[in-house]
């Protein structure tokens, strides 16, 4: 029989005690996140009187898919919708392209000053989007764009995070690769669209998931802009939802119908891309 010392012993102890906190840790999480969303979806069905009762009603004694109907009709739904998808696709696509060609530079190109740029970059990171929002209010409200699409738009395309993503990951690009297409006459662009991005195709899509979820929630900034349903997104829609009666007896059912179809999209796209954007957040660290 074979004899397992005590290092061995301890070694399976501590092991097993890691497996456990952290199987601890994960249920933690799945509560914390999953009895929200369970009640979100479940108020979502439910009438006034089962929402109001005392104690709560975790199941509905009825069901109530109507909320659903009220949600889409007692605002212009769709029109939130068609403003969210345009705010979203236009601010998202300009991140995209600004990240890549800003982190490309800051990577691959030679430039006096390219260190106090990255350094600047990483300061604007540590500051809040909140500080900035008094200053940029009078700025477009003296440009006139209140109430405009450009006016929510160009505010919102500051792209820190996605030139301090992609420029870690370009960093970890294998660098005799990029030697070797420099040597064969690759000019910038060649070198960007040929060898740099095929190579990036996981972080590229970490960096669209996290832009797209953070643009679709935007909601402060939005809702100081918009003065009007026509250019106002689904977060701001769904407080005009909860404010059509009066707030003190607010029916939670159309709101809660309004915000799962607000959450549907997003989520989708998160939930096709989650591997790409697991593996492209965590490339980097895995090279380094």
């Amino acid at each position: 029989m074979k004899h397992i010392g005590p290092h061995t012993l301890s070694y399976r102890r501590r092991e097993r005690a890691v497996t456990v906190l952290g199987y601890a840790a994960m249920v933690c999480v799945l509560i914390l996140i999953g009895v929200p969303l369970f009640w979100i979806l479940i108020t979502s069905f439910k009438d006034r009187a089962d929402i109001y009762t005392q104690p709560a009603v975790y199941w509905p004694h009825s069901w109530h898919p109507e909320n659903y109907g009220q949600a889409t009709t007692t605002v212009p739904f769709w029109t939130f919708l068609r403003n969210s998808l345009i705010v979203t696709g236009v601010v998202s696509a300009v991140k995209f392209v600004l990240g890549v060609f800003s982190a490309y530079g800051l990577v691959f190109l030679r430039f006096p000053g390219k260190n106090i740029v990255f350094l600047v970059i990483i300061a604007a990171l540590m500051v809040p989007n909140q500080i900035t929002v008094i200053s940029n209010y009078a700025l477009i409200a003296q440009l006139g764009w209140r109430n405009t699409f450009q006016g929510i738009i160009i505010p919102l395309c500051g792209v820190a995070f996605g030139t301090f993503l992609m420029r870690n990951h370009f960093l970890s690009l294998p660098g005799e690769v990029i030697e070797a297409a420099r040597m064969d006459g690759a000019n910038w662009w060649r070198l960007l669209t040929k060898v740099v991005l095929p190579m990036s195709g996981p972080t590229m899509v970490a960096f669209a998931v996290v832009t797209l979820v953070n643009e679709w929630n935007e909601y402060l900034w939005p809702f100081l802009m918009a003065d009007s349903a026509e250019v106002a997104t689904l977060p701001v829609g769904l407080t005009l939802l909860q404010n059509t009666e009066n707030p003190s007896v607010t029916n939670w059912g159309p709101v809660m119908a309004g915000t799962v179809l607000t959450m549907l999209p997003i989520l989708i796209v998160f939930l096709a891309l989650q591997r790409h954007m697991i593996k492209g957040l965590t490339s980097g660290a895995v090279k380094g």
